[in-house]
């Protein structure tokens, strides 16, 4: 699948997210009610398990989520010269990340012709990021929006997309995806399971970072593996 436009003009992204409240006893009533909602549609069948019990997964949900970590990656340069450069927006404070990180892709994303890919971002990280930024009060970033946007108009890369061929049925997660095309698995310290954990009780965001931008890297050498393209050495990356 030969790339019919600069790989520069690509950003690949990937985020962190967790539950907004560290347990769900400090959960207060109003939300604990709309959680307890969306738990029993969750719960359908599962009789050992409660609102309270698979409250971790709350993460996943931007209503009842946030984000603590955008990692981003840049291509540039040509063949064994070519480097990824990474960036990250992290902390406790979403609306301050997610501030800098619109003022970041504003800046990257002022013409046409740029993209966004990440690894289930269509389902995940796109809708994600627009969701939180509206709760925040924030505008939806260029390249992110896609109101008013024809399907063929809206610059959106996800690999897992890639990787279906048009099987919708199909969920690969990037590990085995990577794993399958022989780039390093980014599953080396934590996987996204234990990011709550880290954050909420560890108190250790920048472990969490670190894992960000390796899924970045590998979302990048996965997309250039689709493409017929040589993989980026470890000497060539770089973080700003």
């Amino acid at each position: 699948m030969p790339l019919t436009f600069p790989i520069q003009n690509i950003l690949f992204l990937d985020i962190e997210t967790v539950s907004q409240f560290p347990t769900y006893d400090l959960v207060p009533e109003g939300w604990k009610h709309l959680w307890q909602k969306k738990a029993d549609v969750l719960l359908r069948g599962k009789e050992d398990d409660t609102a309270a019990s698979i409250y971790q997964r709350a993460g996943i949900y931007a209503e009842f989520g946030k984000i603590i970590c955008i990692s981003c990656g840049f291509i540039a340069g040509h063949g064994e010269e070519r480097k990824i450069s990474l960036k990250s927006f992290y902390g406790d404070d979403e609306k301050k990340l997610l501030t800098e990180f619109n003022a970041m892709l504003n800046k990257w994303a002022s013409d046409d012709n740029k993209y966004l890919c990440a690894h289930n971002g269509r389902e995940f990280d796109f809708p994600y990021l627009c969701r939180r930024l509206i709760i925040n009060g924030l505008p939806i970033a260029c390249g992110l929006n896609m109101q008013g946007k024809k399907p063929w108009e809206i610059k959106h890369l996800d690999t897992m997309e890639m990787w279906k061929f048009g099987d919708y049925k199909n969920y690969t997660s990037l590990e085995l995806m990577a794993h399958s095309l022989g780039v390093p698995t980014p599953k080396d310290d934590i996987d996204g399971s234990m990011v709550g954990e880290v954050y909420w009780n560890l108190k250790d965001i920048e472990r969490i970072v670190n894992y960000c931008q390796k899924d970045v890297v590998t979302v990048a050498q996965v997309f250039l593996k689709l493409n017929g393209e040589a993989m980026i050495t470890d000497a060539n990356i770089e973080i700003k």
